[in-house]
């Protein structure tokens, strides 16, 4: 089928009480390994590009293979910018046919990232693409931006309802203890702001950050109300490890379909792994 718009796949897991999942891509292999997961556990997915990842493919080839993935399977897809910082770099994705983007303008003041956000609902929403948004900042390391510890910032409820007031935004990203790339221990979700973000607002809201997250955690934010789930470094680490392994076990090996079949073995076994803990396996 075609691409879908991420609105209709939220709306039914919000209505349903579970969370989908929005897993990221950098190659061609991956792409495959999240829709073979999504096929095998018949779950709407979400493919996710940051902007490091249209740096190191190319807009044009992420855009296609993702078209032909979702042309070829049974189950919903959307294809979703991650993290897009600037208007320009959202209409660049809207141009290309991705069917969702997300305006972070968490870095701003928070009158100008609900300006930044409007320009680009203002933009995009006649053309049926979905717009995710945050408010707060997600510590880690994204591609290029960085967050420290000290200017991670949990999002504040009585600010997202305002925000969501203000934009009518289609998802909202928050920052509730999350942090992006590899974590240094267990990261502690702060769910009774969630729960009080969710009593405030009723747009599908989004966890960050989420690999390295325990499954019970995200069980429980799911069932405090999140209904998108991003997941990048965890896959990362099941593709790399899975093709160090071929060559720790033959060093003469030059075969790349040798090192990247396994991987992308490994990543559609993990990815499966949390579309189950999400609870979307079955939803398609």
């Amino acid at each position: 089928m075609a691409l879908v718009s991420m609105n209709e796949l939220l709306a039914k897991a919000q209505k349903e009480h579970y969370a989908v999942g929005a897993f990221n891509c950098n190659n061609m292999e991956i792409v495959q390994a999240i829709v073979a997961a999504a096929e095998a556990e018949n779950a709407p997915v979400i493919i996710q590009a940051s902007q490091g990842a249209i740096k190191y493919a190319g807009i044009e080839y992420i855009t296609t293979l993702t078209k032909i993935a979702a042309e070829k399977s049974s189950v919903p897809i959307a294809l979703h910018l991650d993290h897009g910082t600037s208007f320009a770099q959202v209409m660049q994705c809207v141009r290309n046919g991705f069917s969702s983007v997300m305006i972070d303008g968490s870095k701003h003041p928070l009158e100008d990232n609900i300006a930044l956000t409007n320009k680009v609902i203002e933009a995009v929403r006649p053309l049926g693409v979905s717009v995710e948004a945050e408010l707060g900042k997600i510590g880690g390391t994204e591609d290029d931006i960085t967050v420290s510890e000290r200017e991670a910032l949990f999002t504040d409820p009585a600010e997202a309802e305002h925000f969501v007031q203000a934009t009518q935004v289609d998802a909202l990203a928050i920052a509730i203890g999350t942090a992006h790339g590899q974590y240094k221990g267990v990261p502690k979700l702060d769910f009774e702001r969630l729960t009080q973000i969710r009593e405030r607002v009723s747009t599908p809201i989004v966890l960050h950050g989420s690999s390295g997250v325990p499954d019970e955690a995200l069980r429980e934010a799911i069932s405090r109300g999140v209904c998108k789930v991003n997941i990048d470094t965890n896959i990362r680490e099941a593709f790399v490890k899975a093709a160090r392994l071929v060559l720790e076990e033959n060093l003469k090996e030059i075969d790349p379909r040798k090192m990247l079949g396994p991987a992308r073995e490994a990543a559609t076994a993990i990815i499966r792994e949390k579309i189950r803990v999400f609870g979307s396996n079955g939803k398609a």
